[in-house]
């Protein structure tokens, strides 16, 4: 019953059914109370996003395995202490991190979202190097500014290890066991998870608390052992549980026919009830098949076996008159030198036929064990049977080694150029995304170019690309690449948030509101859709309503931290600093990398003339991204305010070297210039400016501004009238007709004024 239980739920979990694997999971756990299966009910209700169901049931559970799901659940409920105590306890010195590279990542979560940085990096690390597949780890160390260069990471180290976990895990002798580390695979199967599982908690990227494997792979375990509830939970979880079987194991003499039938019934009348098993009732699959299949189907080629092989095979089955089982899986037709109306090819034949490097103990597990459709009782085989039959197998081991050790080679180099073929794809991925976090967005941008067409082509990376164009401040460029990417993928909500500002600053305003209802239908419970919404309020300059989408926004993820300063810039707009200053703060509570935030302090304190809290987090931000030129133009700006003209002049050079595109840099400097008096230097910086920006009311305004300090009044007219033509800003206007009327005015009034 309790077999029959957990392979409903776990059906019931692969097939997305949450509500009815919570039902049966109970049920379970009522008539079978044990913390394996706690664990089962726990992660049922981690699949269906009710984390506070998962957290009570397993709140003061010891098990490895528990202590993970319990710390998965706190991440979820934001109980980050909590998480932290169960995946390492303060009173117990020595225990492990549940649950091996994804407990090391979690831990590490916990530890960034604490401002726990060293820490933080050094489980990230651990994670990464016990599964070098482990790409969330790697991403993470990106985002905290802390990995090393792909190549090391993904190169031969990373190669040993994973051949090290696949290939030794394919060569054990007992294939089922749950203790065979092939954690990467692990990894595959938590994608089997609903996409909103997770919408509490973005944070928790790639953490594996599917059911599929850990939890339920141990009550499996527990039925092959009777101590098992006695023994602490195994680390990693079980590729492919949902394929587990409730049938009893097979008894100790399982190894002496290949597909499993006991030799006591092979001249027994009854016989032929068990000929062909598969046509009786479905084959059901046993633990560890899917492991098997998993890995033999990637470790071993589909060819057939050799012909000498055949040969040999044939002939030992013809030395062998008692041998006269019909195997369930050969037809008549498969035997050579056998008329129509013979019978099929002996049952020993198939341990020949089997895939060229598949192992005995391969082909026992998938053709022996498996055939469940047998009675249990027949398979109580006496001791004298197991022994006599164990003589008669003998003679097949040797040629099943031969077959095992020439396929292992033929498979392992194949699995070696598979597993290289990743490593070069995650190295060039890998590289452009840390390029891309450091700021350095044009090797960014050369790297991905390295990437096979059909790789580049995926949105994910071309996401990647648009927000590396937008960096550069080239949002057309920007523009265009995330549109090929909405194209390709347009499910995929990575970098829309990116998008919008783009469209944002492009004054593509019905783009941008296009865009934002295409989201929202897409998924309302994700931030970037609100994000979206709240750049197109922006744009119409309704900074309330703007403000409360960007505050949904981080009500469904409280660590997305661009939302969080999108919420500042509003509060800014709004001339609200105190709650501006929260919200940056709020960001960089999140992510104190985050320049946007840092830039958002900086030009707050301007405003408010706070000059020197204004050049330190504009320093802030830009030791985080030293490429800007917009952040290198701002921090000159405040410099000069504080007096110190020389030094902002040779910061706005390196804005100006910077970005040659970007013309605040150069319009800056000009006025620092005619702060200096050095008048013919700024207008001849201007007269360049003019030629890129010939519509600009504000370079006018400022040449009208040192033709009056230098008593050009007519040409100050001249340059005044100009920037008003062009209809500037209600602000800048009254600013140049302000700056006319003191034109017409002696200067001795004008200074008593």
């Amino acid at each position: 019953m309790e077999s029959i239980l957990i392979d409903c739920v776990q059906k019931s979990l692969h097939h997305f059914m949450h509500s009815n694997a919570i039902f049966i999971s109970q049920r379970l756990c009522a008539q079978f109370p044990s913390e394996t299966n706690l664990q089962l009910l726990a992660a049922c209700y981690l699949q269906s996003n009710q984390a506070y169901s998962a957290y009570h049931i397993l709140k003061g559970t010891k098990m490895p395995q528990s202590r993970y799901l319990f710390a998965v659940s706190c991440f979820h409920l934001d109980l980050l202490s909590e998480a932290e105590a169960a995946l390492c306890p303060a009173n117990e010195s020595g225990v492990e991190v549940p649950n091996g590279a994804p407990g090391h990542y979690l831990l590490g979560q916990v530890y960034r979202y604490t401002d726990r940085r060293k820490s933080a990096i050094n489980h990230f690390k651990q994670a990464l190097s016990m599964d070098p597949l482990m790409w969330a780890a790697y991403e993470e160390l990106c985002i905290l500014g802390a990995a090393e260069e792909a190549t090391v990471v993904f190169g031969e180290v990373a190669s040993f290890c994973i051949q090290k976990q696949y290939i030794n895990c394919a060569t054990s002798p007992n294939l089922s066991d749950e203790n065979c580390n092939v954690s990467a695979i692990g990894q595959s199967v938590s994608e089997d998870v609903s996409p909103r599982k997770l919408r509490h908690a973005q944070g928790l990227k790639d953490i594996a608390v599917n059911p599929h494997g850990s939890s339920i792979g141990g009550t499996a375990g527990q039925l092959t052992s009777s101590s098992s509830s006695n023994m602490s939970f195994y680390n990693t979880p079980s590729p492919m549980a949902p394929q587990l079987s409730a049938v009893a194991p097979p008894p100790l003499c399982r190894n002496v026919m290949p597909n499993g039938l006991n030799v006591s019934t092979l001249n027994s009348e009854n016989s032929k009830s068990t000929i062909n098993p598969t046509i009786q009732a479905p084959r059901r699959k046993f633990v560890g098949e899917g492991k098997l299949r998993k890995i033999s189907g990637r470790l071993f080629s589909d060819s057939g076996p050799r012909r000498s092989s055949r040969l040999s095979s044939e002939a030992s089955v013809s030395s062998n008159a008692n041998a006269t089982v019909v195997s369930g899986n050969v037809t008549s037709n498969s035997y050579k030198g056998g008329s129509k109306d013979s019978k099929p090819a002996p049952m020993t034949f198939r341990t020949m036929t089997i895939r060229k490097g598949q192992s005995w103990a391969n082909e026992n597990i998938d053709g022996g064990i498996h055939n469940d459709a047998l009675d249990v009782g027949r398979l109580n085989i006496a001791s004298t049977t197991c022994s006599s039959a164990a003589i008669e197998a003998k003679s097949y081991e040797q040629d099943a080694t031969t077959l095992q050790v020439s396929g292992q080679v033929t498979s392992d180099s194949k699995f070696i150029t598979g597993t290289m073929e990743i490593l070069t794809l995650l190295r060039v991925l890998g590289e452009g995304y840390r390029l891309a976090c450091l700021y350095r967005c044009q090797e960014a941008l050369d790297t991905y170019l390295k990437l096979p067409q059909r790789h580049y082509n995926t949105g994910w990376v071309l996401s990647q690309v648009g927000k590396a164009h937008y960096e550069l401040v080239d949002n057309l460029e920007a523009d265009r690449v995330f549109s090929l990417a909405r194209q390709i993928a347009p499910y995929n909500l990575e970098g829309m948030d990116i998008y919008s500002t783009v469209l944002y600053h492009l004054k593509e305003d019905m783009k941008l509101s296009y865009l934002a209802q295409e989201l929202i239908s897409t998924d309302r419970l994700a931030p970037q859709s609100w994000c979206a919404m709240g750049n197109c309020y922006s744009l119409q300059k309704d900074h309330e309503t703007a403000l409360k989408n960007f505050q949904r926004a981080v009500q469904l993820n409280p660590r997305f931290a661009y939302a969080h300063t999108l919420c500042g810039h509003e509060y800014v707009a709004q001339e609200d600093y105190e709650n501006g200053i929260k919200s940056y703060q709020s960001a960089l509570m999140v992510d104190a990398r985050h320049y946007n935030a840092w830039y958002g302090l900086g030009m707050l304190y301007l405003r408010q003339e706070k000059f020197e809290f204004s050049e330190h987090h504009f320093r802030m931000a830009y030791r985080i991204n030293p490429k800007s030129s917009v952040i290198l133009s701002y921090l000159g700006t405040a410099l000069h305010s504080l007096k110190r003209s020389e030094e902002g002049l040779a910061v706005m050079e390196k804005a100006i070297l910077a970005d040659k595109k970007n013309l605040l840099p150069m319009y800056q400097k000009a006025n620092i210039l005619m702060g200096l008096e050095r008048f013919g230097e700024a207008l001849e910086v201007l007269e360049e400016l003019k030629e890129y920006a010939p519509y600009e009311s504000s370079v006018f305004a400022l040449m009208g501004n040192i033709y009056r300090r230098r008593n050009m009044n007519e040409r100050a007219m001249f340059h005044y009238g100009i920037a008003l033509d062009l209809k500037p800003s209600a602000t800048d206007a009254a600013t140049i007709k302000a700056a006319i009327e003191k034109l017409h005015l002696p200067e001795e009034l004008e200074d008593n004024l």
